[in-house]
């Protein structure tokens, strides 16, 4: 299956309670943290969620 790696840019601080949690589903606790998750709709739906504390990384 193929993987994305996805990086957090912004703080969570502010951001309300589901996007909190988005965050952790994805495995994100710290700004500048990357994790690789796999690619599916699930996945591509957390992403399109936080978009604006998040970035994909090549």
């Amino acid at each position: 299956m193929a993987t994305i790696k996805v990086q957090q840019i912004k703080s969570r601080i502010g951001a309300p309670k589901d996007q909190k949690r988005t965050l952790d589903a994805l495995g994100l606790h710290k700004i500048r943290q990357v994790v690789e998750v796999e690619d599916n709709a699930s996945y591509q739906g957390m992403i399109r969620k936080v978009h604006h504390l998040v970035q994909v990384v090549k």
